[in-house]
């Protein structure tokens, strides 16, 4: 297979009976996709089962408060702190091959938790299963930009993976709910096993080979990466329990920002860095990681705190139940998604990234109105409508702008980033909803409180896309059409 030299390294080449078409699209397209999105499903998946499974495992693992957020938490912390080294691996070792590899980590890890007999060998499988997902998810997004050269059809393939996102998150909520309710918390994760094998049994035949890249291996880069974005993540996760003045805190805070600040000086003149740093040369990219956190951090205050509290604690709803509440955002999301490559066709991504961005902010401003005498349709689904309508437009331009005009080389890197914002903007989103709904009285204003704060965030991730992002791609087209002109 040939591919783009702005989109694959040297050596991409494609399995045995996938050549390419010979003007750099992949021979078998749609087979690609479907193995890179349902892989990416299950990992979306299982991260919000976990959401309306909660109280079922609180009661079958006889786990307290701390114990059933370290369920979620250990997952977290080691897919946050492995991200940029599993990003790495797949350039080094080949993206194929590393992916291949954490699917069976991840698949494996989820019979270990459908089969777990203690609380301790559920919450070490998760963190089995945060390997996996940290070697997998970036692979996913660097084997889709390698495999799709950049216009239309690469704008077509992320706009799939963005609804993916979406959908992923929405649906495992309702795969979980009614798991727990019919079968068991357990089948949730024994989805997996079928789905996850079938994926492992087809990517050698349909996914294109990387060639590893010549070179040493960024062994500094990798232990700074692991352990800086490692206790980065463990600060803000316990400071959710702890405060953030408690010692522990802020002992990792300090580490994370002693190592991590060691890990640019050394990126600088490392030969081949796990952290390129040039991939924060275009504002697009950096506004991208910078707009995405932001944007998954206001979200989590809607799945954690609208379904887990306020639908099944506050409400009364079944987990079934909680997660059919989510159909309008679900269905709205899907059908917006697949419209975008014509949106964005005609308006531009930027355009169509702030119209996103701000109906999520209006969706969530609405719905942080909730109350004990809130109406399900008015109240919550007309406003769930806007924020899948939002989710649907923001998220493939918000993965777009954290890969723009990435070479071959640096797609790993760049996946690795903007999954790494990914998951630093929940985990410390929700720390801090935890923390700033603390001080409300009762459940409903404990939820409403934390959607506030996380409209306002949203609201923050509206002013980087408008003041960062959106003018760097006008720059960056004024550029382009300056060069032809010449």
């Amino acid at each position: 297979m040939t591919t783009s030299s702005e989109t694959a390294p040297a050596g991409t080449v494609a399995p045995r009976g996938a050549a390419g078409n010979g003007d750099g699209a992949p021979a078998h397209p749609r087979a690609i996709l479907a193995i890179i999105l349902v892989s990416y499903f299950l990992i979306l998946l299982d991260n919000s089962v976990i959401f309306t499974a909660l109280p079922s495992i609180a009661t079958a693992m006889h786990l307290d408060a701390s114990g059933l957020s370290w369920v979620q938490d250990a997952y977290t912390l080691v897919f946050g702190g492995l991200l940029l080294l599993g990003a790495r691996l797949g350039d080094i070792l080949g993206r194929r091959r590393v992916f291949v590899t954490g699917l069976v980590v991840f698949v494996s890890a989820s019979f270990l938790i459908g089969i777990a007999p203690t609380g301790w060998w559920l919450i070490a499988s998760r963190a089995l299963q945060g390997v996996g997902a940290a070697v997998v998810a970036p692979s996913a997004l660097s084997l889709l930009t390698a495999s799709y050269p950049e216009g239309p059809q690469r704008s077509r393939a992320v706009a799939w993976y963005a609804a993916t996102a979406g959908i992923g998150a929405s649906l495992g909520l309702l795969v979980g709910g009614a798991a727990a309710q019919w079968i068991s918390w357990r089948a949730g994760f024994f989805i997996n096993v079928p789905i996850g094998i079938a994926m492992v049994a087809l990517a050698p035949r349909y996914l294109p080979v990387t060639r590893p890249e010549p070179g040493r291996f960024d062994l500094v880069g990798a232990l700074g990466a692991t352990i800086g974005v490692g206790a980065l993540v463990f600060g803000v996760i316990e400071s959710a329990d702890r405060g953030w003045s408690d010692p522990v805190v802020v002992g990792a805070l300090a580490t994370a920002a002693v190592v991590l600040t060691s890990l640019v000086v050394h990126e600088r003149g490392a030969v081949q860095p796990i952290m390129p740093l040039h991939l924060f040369g275009d504002r697009r990219r950096w506004g991208a990681y910078a707009a995405r956190a932001l944007y998954l951090g206001a979200m989590v205050s809607f799945f954690f705190f609208f379904t887990t509290q306020l639908l099944q604690e506050g409400l009364g709803f079944s987990p079934f139940q909680a997660g059919l509440g989510f159909l309008p955002m679900t269905v709205v999301n899907f059908a917006v998604a697949t419209l975008l490559p014509r949106v964005s066709s005609r308006f531009g991504d930027a355009p169509a990234l702030v119209a996103g961005v701000a109906l999520t902010l209006v969706g969530m401003t609405w719905l942080a109105q909730v109350d004990g005498s809130t109406a399900y349709v008015s109240g919550m689904a007309l406003p769930m409508v806007l924020i899948g309508a939002g989710q649907g437009l923001a998220f493939a331009p918000l993965t777009s702008f954290g890969i723009a005009g990435v070479r071959g080389a640096d797609a790993g890197a760049a996946s690795g980033l903007l999954n790494t914002a990914h998951q630093l903007g929940m985990a410390t989103g929700l720390a801090l909803l935890v923390a700033v709904s603390a001080g409300a009285t009762g459940l409903v204003a404990q939820v409403s409180t934390a959607l506030a704060w996380g409209a306002g965030l949203m609201a923050l991730c509206l002013v980087v896309v408008l003041a960062v992002i959106a003018p760097g791609q006008h720059a960056r087209t004024t550029m382009i059409i300056r060069r032809k002109e010449a």
